[in-house]
């Protein structure tokens, strides 16, 4: 694997990545409320450390998403071919308490209605119809029937219909910039050292590697998986400062367009900031951590990934789909965010109420339900939590955007 030259634009150095990271971090957060809140997950963390936590009601210990808000669900591929909507992201995933994963996705909701201008009115209902949805989901666990998420709210359905639709192309075109079977060095991916280069290249020689290029339907099982090529990746909120690298691998070998190649996304496991019930056994390796958590909570996406260790740090790999894509929600309509929030909480509810037996779920289900008043159907511990997060969150994003105004001057 060969390095290539680098583009005209200014690339840092290994030393000056850090910094530079920060800078990329602080100007995404300042963008939006709703963009603020999904980077600044330590806040949310923050929030339930202190004494209002103890008012939340005690779920069972599951496998929870840790960090669930909308632009981490979305359309996810399984090997097979089948998309679902599901959670897609899982650095924060432990086994805690479900309750969190729903005010995590009320925040997420309401910040979005504020920032679609939507009325105040608007987010009463929206936590209603998300406190609906996650019932919802629950009682048809409870009865033994599939959860019915066929039926989406137009938002949903839209980024579906695009999931479906897309091919290699738009995946190579929509992340590579091209589909030359090249990773364009410059603004979004920077030069490996030779350290990272020799391990990248030493984890696809190991089979139980490899195998994640050649499980897919339609390659052999027992094709030869070859790195075609590698960059560091500068990529999202969350993940910005943590091992990050692209790779492209052909299948093999010829490098055909579609089936032959696949972008290989390696993200360093790092300890989890959310809450776990203590006494609770998960794997001690962070990347082990997250793999177990993604087969439990979205098995299209546990399926395709493994763990393993790069410069002797804790790895997940897995590879990039064309249908894997980011549910978007910049601008809700009144009616589009009661649906979507409904839609969302299913999703979640899903995930949650599979891991569940009959009796810890109909307990659950019970506890889910108390504490509504006569004047709003959402349990109080949610509502109030929202509203309190709400608050806090916007007068940190403008703490935030006056800091780094004046860091950028």
């Amino acid at each position: 694997m060969a390095q290539k030259a680098v583009s005209n634009r200014k690339v840092p150095d290994f030393k000056s990545r850090q910094t530079v990271l920060t800078a990329l971090r602080n100007t995404k957060m300042a963008r939006s409320a709703h963009a603020y809140v999904r980077g600044n997950t330590m806040q949310f963390y923050e929030w339930l450390e202190t004494s209002h936590s103890q008012l939340l009601p005690e779920g069972p210990a599951i496998w929870i998403c840790g960090d669930c808000h909308t632009g981490n669900l979305g359309p996810v591929a399984d090997a097979q071919g089948r998309v679902e909507i599901q959670i897609r992201d899982l650095d924060q995933t432990v086994i805690g308490n479900p309750a969190h994963d729903l005010i995590r996705l009320g925040l997420s909701l309401a910040t979005a209605a504020r920032g679609s201008d939507l009325p105040g009115l608007t987010t009463v209902h929206m936590m209603e119809a998300l406190a609906d949805g996650y019932e919802r989901a629950l009682e048809r666990e409870l009865k033994g029937k599939e959860v019915d998420l066929a039926k989406k709210p137009e938002t949903v359905r839209v980024v579906m219909q695009e999931a479906v639709r897309r091919s290699w192309k738009h995946l190579a075109v929509e992340r590579l910039e091209d589909t030359t079977p090249t990773i364009p060095l410059g603004k979004r991916f920077w030069p490996l050292t030779k350290e990272e280069a020799t391990g990248i290249a030493a984890l696809f020689e190991k089979g139980s590697i490899s195998q994640l290029a050649t499980s897919l339907r339609g390659r052999k099982d027992d094709g030869r998986v070859s790195v075609l090529d590698a960059a560091y990746w500068v990529k999202g909120c969350s993940s910005l400062g943590r091992l990050r690298y692209a790779v492209l691998l052909d299948v093999d070998g010829g490098v055909v367009e579609g089936d032959d190649l696949c972008l290989i996304d390696i993200k360093e496991g790092l300890k989890a900031a959310a809450p776990r019930y203590a006494g609770t056994r998960m794997p001690k390796d962070n990347a082990e951590r997250v793999v177990e958590g993604a087969r439990h909570l979205s098995p299209f996406l546990g399926e395709r990934m493994r763990a393993d260790r790069l410069q002797d740090r804790s790895v997940v790999i897995r590879e990039l789909l064309p249908q894997d894509i980011k549910l978007e929600i910049d601008q809700l309509s009144q009616t589009e965010a009661m649906e979507v929030a409904r839609y969302l909480a299913q999703v979640v509810g899903k995930a949650h109420g599979r891991q569940m037996d009959h009796g810890t779920r109909a307990a659950w289900l019970k506890e889910v339900r108390r504490g509504r008043s006569k004047t709003i159907d959402t349990p109080s511990w949610l509502w109030k939590s929202v509203v309190e997060l709400l608050g806090s969150h916007e007068a940190a994003y403008l703490e935030h955007c006056r800091r780094y105004a004046l860091e950028a001057a």
